[in-house]
């Protein structure tokens, strides 16, 4: 399959265009009865020969082209009408009866707030000439009209507010929010690319509008994508506040998937300075090696790296509710542990489980609750590193642990 993208460095074309590399080059396996051979790339600096050579050989047309934040009103009909009359006219003139897909955008319905959007107007022209176009030719014709769309690379102070709110709290930058509780509807770029390629594979999910509202209609004249996410502005800037705050607190906040959050976060850090990208560990260092917290989260404990010097053993302590499980990545080490109390069966104290480990073959080791337990480097010139995840966050008034030699006197 042959597939032409206009608008290709924009932001919506230019994750189509990276995404779609990896399915035809294999990187991306996740649609295995989707082929793609050649991606034409077209956008303002490419030249008309290459649209008109595009237009002939395409097998799908992605028409994501368009003016959104013109210098004057005249260039929102030509970017978005007038560009549209003359891809479509190519295509008739190549004898293309193709899949052609417009993105247009819900400012197109004329509702509300919407009611004079110039933009809104010119974009509800382009869709009246997919249409007629489809009539006139046969082709399938797909339009979508997008709400607003964000994730990364997208432009600060143009294509999305998430994208101007992401890059000021990212960079130190001021920023205007006029009212908090204004309530968008959102729709995540990986989102939107898998949408394209259920359109790609014939899968698209077809609606009338009532109004705003998306109504399922098989029959329906328009697509749409059921992935939208509706929040306000004022919680977008309340949790990329707290976003910002990860590498002071090295708590990572809840990110269930599939949710705003998540999509909200891996969009924020792509605005991160390089400065941000990096940010210093507060390694506790004694005579036995160091215990350095890495990333805690607010229901999932932490992960820590501890260093033991050759020869020291660390540890000899046991926990109520905590659970711990140790990976050593390097060096050669022994963990032992013993659960406390007297076996009704021996009448002796119970015995010592041990577990030798080393980087070359790592293990994961579970510390269980009412187990005292130890961690022995055996080198006597190695350090020994390990990975560490608690079940909580450690907690210096509640620490949960108590020293208990693993060995009884």
């Amino acid at each position: 399959m042959n597939i032409l993208i206009t608008g290709s460095e924009g932001f919506v074309g230019q994750n189509m265009v990276w995404n779609l590399r990896e399915i035809r080059d294999g990187k991306n396996r996740t649609r295995p009865d989707l082929k793609i051979d050649d991606i034409f790339e077209y956008d303002t600096k490419s030249r008309y020969e290459e649209l008109e050579s595009a237009c002939e050989k395409a097998d799908f047309v992605f028409h994501f082209a368009g003016v959104n934040r013109p210098k004057n009103i005249e260039e929102f009909k030509k970017g978005n009408a007038d560009f549209t009359v003359e891809l479509l006219e190519l295509l008739i003139k190549k004898k293309n009866t193709c899949p052609v897909l417009l993105s247009s955008s819900i400012q197109a319905s004329l509702v509300g707030r919407f009611a004079n959007s110039e933009y809104g107007k010119s974009k509800l022209r382009a869709e009246e000439i997919f249409f007629e176009y489809g009539k006139r030719t046969g082709a399938k014709v797909l339009v979508y009209r997008f709400t607003n769309l964000f994730g990364k690379w997208s432009r600060p102070n143009y294509n999305s507010v998430v994208a101007t709110f992401c890059n000021a709290i990212a960079n130190d930058l001021e920023y205007k929010m006029n009212d908090p509780n204004t309530e968008l509807e959102l729709l995540y770029i990986d989102d939107f690319f898998e949408g394209m390629l259920d359109a790609l594979e014939e899968k698209e999910k077809h609606c009338e509008y009532d109004g705003l509202k998306v109504c399922e209609d098989i029959r329906g004249r328009y697509c749409y994508i059921p992935y939208t996410h509706r929040v306000t502005l004022g919680y977008i800037v309340e949790k990329l506040k707290e976003y910002k705050t990860i590498t002071e607190t090295k708590i990572i906040p809840d990110i269930p998937e599939g949710s705003f959050e998540k999509k909200l976060l891996s969009t924020y850090l792509t605005y991160l300075p390089q400065d941000k990208l990096v940010y210093n560990l507060d390694m506790k260092i004694d005579n036995r090696g160091s215990f350095t917290e890495l990333i805690k989260t607010k229901t999932s404990g932490q992960i820590s790296i501890n260093i033991t010097k050759p020869g020291i053993t660390k540890g000899e302590h046991w926990h109520n509710t905590k659970w711990e499980i140790f990976m050593v990545v390097s060096g050669h080490g022994l963990i032992q542990e013993r659960r406390l109390g007297i076996d009704p069966a021996t009448r002796k104290e119970y015995p010592i489980i041990e577990f030798e480990v080393n980087g070359n073959e790592m293990k994961a080791v579970q510390m269980i609750p009412g187990y005292t337990h130890n961690i022995i480097n055996l080198s006597d010139s190695e350090d020994l590193i390990t990975v560490m995840w608690a079940n909580e966050q450690f907690d210096a008034g509640h620490p949960d642990t108590f020293y208990e030699a693993v060995t009884p006197n």
